[in-house]
Formats: structure tokens, C-alpha cells, sequence
């Protein structure tokens, strides 16, 4: 066998991907650990595994699903057990190439509900609506502050700008008093 295929073998399976043999492979450690704890004296514990195992849906390929077909044969086997008693290993796949009508039993139980889906589109309007509010005022506080006569973060350039303009025509206008008093008096410039 090459290298290529030894890969993709698990358990007596070839599988098609990588993927589904690592899926294999894990499935066949879960075997190996479930075997190596179950107690095969008490039927109660191995239809206790055999349905919690289905209910989680623990296995999927092949491998996993030998497995169960044992612990259904195992509980069969049983006296005082009726055939309808135990469980049918479920099937998640087609054969005919059609998907299912009916979503899995595992996708059903993790569905939002249309209340959840309700409640999680008003929360986000909501969400949107304080955000767009937020940056309203913070865009009219900008504005006020831009404007505002009194000088801040953004516009203390402009302000002390006008300040200090206001201060050159200020001493500017005395200095012109001061020049035409000096004519008047016929005092020397030096």
C-alpha cells in the first residue's frame, strides 16, 4: 500500500479527504477510551452510552458507526429485550445525492429561535441608532468648540492670534497718540 493511501485508511475504511480520516482517527480513540471504561455486566450503562453517543452524534463515519452497531447488537442480544426497544443508529447523510429536508437533530437544539432572532435585530437597531446619536455630539461638541470665543484645544491658534493682533493695533494706535502729542510739543526725536 503507498504512503498515500495508509493515510487515508483508518479501521479498515479508505477514506476520500485527509479530513474525514483525521475524523476517523478520532473516532477510534473515543472507541478506544469508551472501551476501555465501559462495564459490559450492567446493560443499563451500555444503553446509557449507546443513546448518549446518538444523542451527540459522537460518531459519524464508519468507524464510529461499527461501534455503534455493536452496543446496538450488544443490547439486542440481551434477554428481555424487545427489538423496538433500542434505538436505530441515525444516518446524517444522503446516498442519492440530495440533501435532507430536515435539518440535523444537533443543528435544531443550537438554532436561534425567531424570538432570540428578533430580540438580536432589535438590540443591534438600538445599537446603532446610540452610536449614531454618540457621534452627533461629538461632532456638535467640535463644533462648539471650534466656534466658542474662549480659546481650547482647537482653536487656541486662532485666539491667541487674535489676541496678540489686537495688541499690536493697540500699541500701534498709542504709539501714533504718543508721536502727534511730541509734534504739538515740538519735542526732538532722537
Amino acid at each position: 500500500m503507498n504512503p498515500e493511501k495508509e493515510q487515508l485508511s483508518v479501521g479498515g475504511y479508505l477514506f476520500y479527504t485527509e479530513k474525514d480520516a483525521r475524523l476517523a482517527r478520532a473516532e477510534q480513540q473515543k472507541i478506544e477510551y469508551l472501551e476501555a471504561r465501559i462495564d459490559y455486566s450492567s446493560t443499563d450503562r451500555i444503553r446509557y452510552v449507546y443513546e448518549q453517543t446518538i444523542r451527540e452524534r459522537l460518531f459519524r463515519t464508519p468507524v464510529g458507526l461499527r461501534y455503534l452497531e455493536k452496543l446496538r447488537n450488544f443490547l439486542l442480544e440481551q434477554p428481555g429485550t424487545e427489538p423496538g426497544s433500542v434505538e436505530d443508529i441515525p444516518l446524517y447523510m444522503t446516498f442519492d445525492g440530495e440533501l435532507r429536508e430536515h435539518p440535523s437533530p444537533a443543528r435544531e437544539r443550537v438554532a436561534p429561535s425567531k424570538g432570540d432572532r428578533d430580540r438580536q435585530k432589535n438590540r443591534f437597531t438600538l445599537s446603532v441608532i446610540l452610536n449614531v446619536l454618540l457621534a452627533c455630539a461629538i461632532v456638535a461638541m467640535f463644533y462648539i468648540s471650534y466656534v466658542s470665543e474662549q480659546p481650547n484645544v482647537i482653536n487656541y491658534e486662532r485666539a491667541i492670534t487674535s489676541k496678540y493682533a489686537s495688541w499690536e493695533q493697540e500699541l500701534t494706535d498709542r504709539e501714533q497718540v504718543i508721536r502727534e502729542k511730541e509734534r504739538e510739543l515740538k519735542i526732538e526725536q532722537e
